[in-house]
C-alpha cells in the first residue's frame, strides 16, 4: 500500500497507537514520515517526526493487527472524533468496531455453515454433539491462534472446551466444519465494494487444519470463483457503504467463514503470483473516495 501511494506522489507518514493523542480538543498524532526502498529486508527510511492534526492529512489509514482489545477500541474512539473533525479515516473506525471478523457472518448467515456464539460450555458441548466435526475460536483472535477441531469423540474435548472458554468466563464461536479447508481457506478482497479479481487459497501445510499463512498454510493465488463473486457482490455494497473501504472475506468451499475489516493481507501473494496490481486497485478506490 505505502509503495504504491509513494509511486502516485504521495507523502508517507506513520504513527502507532501510543502516538495518538487529544489535546486542545484536537485529535493528532505523533508521526514520522518514510520513504519505501524496494528491498523487502530493509524496506523504508525515517525522516522528519512531528505532531499534526490528523485533519490535516489527505487520508488516515488504520492498520492495526489484533486481538481486538480495549487498547484497539480506545484507537477507534479517537479516530471517530478525528473524522468528526473533519479527518477522512479508512476503515471507519465505527464500521471496524460494529463488525467482529467472527460474528460479522451472522448478518450473512444464508452463506455460512450452521454456527454458534456462546460462552456457556454446555452450549457448546451440545454444539459438537450435534454437529460431530466442529472448530471453535475465540472472537478477537487472528492468524489461527488458538483455533481448536474438535471431534465429538475427542478425549480432549472437555479440556478443550474449558480451554477456550476459561470455563465459560469468554465468549467462543463453534462452527461446524468444512472439509474443503484441504483446498485452502480462500482470502477474497473487496475494494470499495468490488471484488479483486483474484483470491489466495491459504493451504494449510501436512497435519495441520488452519489455513493462515500466520500458521505455515501455503498462499497460491486463484482466480475467484462463481460462489466468490455470488458472495462478494452480495456484501460487497453492503460493507462499502458503511466506510468498510477495504474487506478481506475468507470463504472455504462454499461458505463466508469471517469478514476482516482491520488489517486484511494478501496483496503482495497475489500480485507477485498474478501480475494484478491489487495495491494499484486500492489506491484507484481510495483516490476515488477523497475526490
Amino acid at each position: 500500500m505505502m509503495r504504491a501511494a509513494q509511486a502516485r506522489g504521495h507523502a508517507i507518514w506513520v504513527c502507532e497507537q501510543e502516538h495518538l493523542c487529544w489535546d486542545k480538543n484536537h485529535i493528532s498524532a505523533r508521526a514520522t514520515r518514510l520513504s519505501l526502498t524496494d528491498n523487502d529486508e530493509d524496506w523504508y527510511r525515517a525522516h522528519e517526526t512531528a505532531a499534526r492534526p490528523l485533519d490535516k492529512f489527505d487520508a488516515v489509514l488504520m492498520r492495526k493487527d489484533p486481538p481486538f482489545d480495549l487498547e484497539y477500541v480506545s484507537s477507534t474512539w479517537l479516530l471517530s472524533e478525528a473524522e468528526r473533525q473533519g479527518a477522512k479515516v479508512f476503515n471507519s473506525p465505527r464500521a471496524v468496531r460494529d463488525h467482529n471478523e467472527k460474528f460479522a457472518i451472522a448478518e450473512f448467515a444464508k452463506f455460512t455453515v450452521p454456527s454458534l456464539v456462546s460462552r456457556r460450555m454446555a452450549d457448546l458441548q451440545a454444539f459438537i454433539d450435534e454437529h460431530k466435526h466442529t472448530v471453535l475460536k475465540r472472537l478477537d483472535g487472528m492468524g489461527g491462534t488458538g483455533i481448536f477441531v474438535v471431534r465429538h469423540d475427542d478425549p480432549n474435548r472437555n479440556s478443550i472446551v474449558e480451554t477456550i472458554s476459561v470455563l465459560g468466563s469468554r465468549s467462543v464461536m463453534a462452527q461446524r466444519y468444512i472439509a474443503e479447508i484441504r483446498d485452502g481457506d480462500k482470502r477474497v478482497l473487496l475494494i470499495d465494494g468490488k471484488l479483486a479479481p483474484h483470491c489466495l487459497a491459504r493451504i494449510p501445510k501436512a497435519g495441520e487444519s488452519r489455513g493462515n499463512l500466520a500458521a505455515g498454510a501455503r498462499g497460491v493465488a486463484q482466480p475467484i470463483t462463481k460462489r466468490h463473486r455470488e458472495i462478494g457482490e452480495a456484501l460487497g455494497p453492503v460493507l462499502a457503504k458503511r466506510g468498510l473501504l477495504l474487506v478481506g472475506l475468507d470463504i472455504i468451499g462454499d461458505y463466508l467463514t469471517e469478514v476482516n475489516v482491520t488489517s486484511p493481507t494478501c496483496f503482495r501473494e497475489i500480485a507477485d503470483q498474478t501480475g494484478f496490481d491489487v495495491a494499484g486497485m486500492f489506491m484507484d478506490a481510495l483516490e476515488q473516495r477523497l475526490h
